[in-house]
């Protein structure tokens, strides 16, 4: 059975439930959903649409380093949306932080999210 490593970083926000920033088991990194909670108050990011995505990406890539890797070793990103019209947003904005050849990729609009967000990623990696 393989064994699970807790990952943890003060570079993203801290968990704000029962769960953990990610676990690695093996050579796979689940990422847990990150909203635009900035780490340094825990307080969401005051700003656009734009600014919550890039924050999200931030907290990923903080966790996603923490865990000895990057984003370019993503295999798999769930977005969520609570407005499916800013999904081209969310596109531009993911390609400043995410390398071709992509990772797959599912985007799924909800009715909320935690502390009122309009978007929250999920990552697991591959290392």
């Amino acid at each position: 059975m393989a064994t699970r490593e807790i990952i943890a970083t003060n570079l993203a926000p801290s968990a704000i439930g029962t769960y953990s920033q990610a676990v690695k088991v093996g050579q796979l990194v689940f990422l847990s959903g990150q909203i635009a909670l900035d780490p340094a108050t825990m307080q969401m990011v005051n700003g656009s649409f734009e600014d919550e995505v890039h924050q999200v990406f931030k907290n990923l890539r903080a966790v996603a380093q923490a865990a000895g890797g990057s984003l370019a070793q993503a295999a798999k990103v769930n977005l969520y949306l609570t407005d499916l019209s800013h999904f081209a947003k969310v596109n531009e904005i993911m390609a400043q932080y995410f390398e071709q050849p992509y990772p797959a990729r599912a985007a799924v609009g909800v009715a909320s999210l935690p502390r009122g967000a309009q978007f929250e990623a999920e990552a697991v990696l591959a290392l």
